[in-house]
């Protein structure tokens, strides 16, 4: 036993170099100084930072930097921004760029070297990513639960299988401003013209630019207000408008709409897609769940099942997930599938950790803020659903406030918009006065005037205006739609 180990240990290297590849970096910084064109190749995924040389990350830097900005860089023009004294092996700056010109291969090969410099650079942060993972569950506080550590990591693999980066710390404003202009670029080239995803209802897209990525949507109101109904509806709009634009490095992402993760806490994934069927073949919810439905009907169903089959559209109808597992999906389905709206429904039915159990307020704080976190590392929209308190009831103007929300103070101040979904026409069929009286003939006229009507009230937006958007619902098909403009609308004879 002894001898097998005391060979091990002969065998074993006490040190292992970190992966890299010197010769590549080097033909690669020689192509790019050669021929600026092979920047090109492979700017779109490498960066300064993948570079294992120092110097090769400031040469690279200085390269790209001056060749975004329409300027020639060679190993005359480059030199003057690198430190004269700074010296490689035997030579000095200026000449190991001479050096990398003189040795430059053509520029056939940028990619392969610049996939490779890539690969690399990926298997470091992996290691680093390991060796924390090591480090912190060896050096745990008692009080550290394991499950965080699994989510921290998950969420380090996740951010440098997007990205190719594993830092977490600063970004240049040069990279934000480019990242601004190809937002600009996307939102010129996008159906509407909108800088977000379209919810598929104009004037929402109108006020508000689309979803934006990035931004927690919390959408509330009263139960039977149709809030789940109008997240359905803005889902499955989303979906079935995908339509994916394939990218550079052979990855698809959506060129209008988007694909949808949708979290009900609440109803079954067949309830879901049994409101889903009926707003799209127009027949009653819940003559189809009654099984009160003609031949014809039916057919619509199974015509408008195969036709919605296709649309990018993930149900989760997990009770009561934690904010962990919601996460960890995904990023999941991002990585697998992709993703570019996510729906919860609703933010009251989410655990938090064990830490703020018994204290609520504590556990949604700890929900939303959580929520926002992810929309940003994940880069999309997240619609999350809430409950009003009663205290709409005991006001006159049932139209909800802010105030109004449950736990309000974390979800107002996490939420970078706050929807209310209102229609009046709930609220005055449960007040009908007397038959007979001139309360009743008032009332009539108020509910004519109500009647298929809705408002979503934008309370609080971030990035553009608030106030009231008219929609129309149809109660029995629950679908929300633009409102028919008065001047759209047929002549009408008194």
């Amino acid at each position: 036993m002894a001898d097998a180990a005391r060979k091990f240990e002969e065998e074993s290297p006490l040190y292992r170099e970190a992966p890299a590849n010197i010769e590549a970096e080097q033909a690669l910084l020689g192509a790019i100084l050669v021929n600026n064109d092979a920047y090109y190749i492979v700017h779109d995924f490498l960066k300064a930072e993948h570079f294992y040389e120092p110097i090769h990350r400031e040469i690279f830097g200085k390269a790209s930097q001056m060749i975004r900005m329409g300027k020639i860089a060679t190993p005359v023009t480059i030199k003057t921004f690198l430190a004269a004294n700074d010296r490689v092996g035997e030579m000095s700056v200026a000449q190991y760029l001479a050096r990398l010109a003189a040795e430059a291969t053509t520029i056939i090969n940028t990619a392969d070297y610049g996939r490779a410099v890539y690969d690399l650079a990926i298997r470091r942060s992996l290691i680093r990513i390991g060796e924390d993972m090591v480090n912190v569950a060896f050096d745990a506080p008692i009080d550290a639960e394991p499950k965080q550590q699994i989510e921290d990591a998950e969420r380090a693999l996740f951010e440098l299988a997007e990205t190719g980066r594993y830092d977490g710390g600063f970004q240049s404003f040069e990279d934000a401003m480019t990242l601004a202009i190809e937002m600009a670029g996307a939102a010129k080239d996008r159906d509407g013209g909108l800088s977000g995803i379209s919810s598929g209802i104009r004037e929402m897209d109108k006020r508000m630019g689309g979803l934006q990525p990035s931004d927690l949507i919390i959408l509330a109101g009263r139960p039977a207000m149709g809030k789940t109904s109008l997240a359905t509806n803005i889902a499955f709009n989303i979906a079935s408008a995908y339509e994916p634009a394939e990218q550079a490095d052979g990855s698809y992402k959506a060129k209008n709409g988007g694909v949808v993760a949708f979290f009900s806490l609440e109803m079954s994934a067949e309830q879901l897609a049994t409101r889903i069927m009926s707003e799209q073949a127009e027949v009653s919810s819940s003559k189809i769940r009654r099984g009160n439905i003609t031949d014809a009907e039916y057919a619509k169903l199974v015509a408008c099942s195969e036709m919605m089959q296709k649309a990018p559209l993930y149900i989760d109808q997990t009770g009561g997930i934690s904010i962990a597992a919601l996460s960890a999906r995904a990023r999941r389905l991002k990585r697998q599938r992709g993703l570019d709206v996510m729906v919860i429904d609703y933010v009251q039915l989410m655990q938090g950790s064990s830490k703020s159990a018994g204290n609520r307020v504590q556990e949604i704080t700890e929900i939303t803020t959580g929520l926002k976190a992810l929309a940003k590392e994940l880069h999309v929209p997240i619609i999350a659903l809430s409950q009003l308190s009663r205290q709409v009831e005991n006001r006159d103007d049932k139209r909800p406030q802010l105030s109004d929300l449950r736990e309000s103070g974390s979800i107002e101040q996490d939420a970078d918009v706050v929807m209310f979904v209102y229609r009046d026409e709930y609220y005055l069929q449960n007040k009908e006065p007397k038959l007979g009286t001139d309360e009743h003939l008032k009332w009539q006229q108020e509910m004519n005037e109500a009647r298929g009507k809705a408002e979503v009230i934008v309370a609080k937006q971030r990035h553009g205006p608030t106030g009231s958007i008219p929609l129309a619902f149809q109660a029995e098909f629950t679908r929300f739609t633009d409102l028919a403009e008065e001047s759209h609308l047929p002549e009408r004879y008194e």
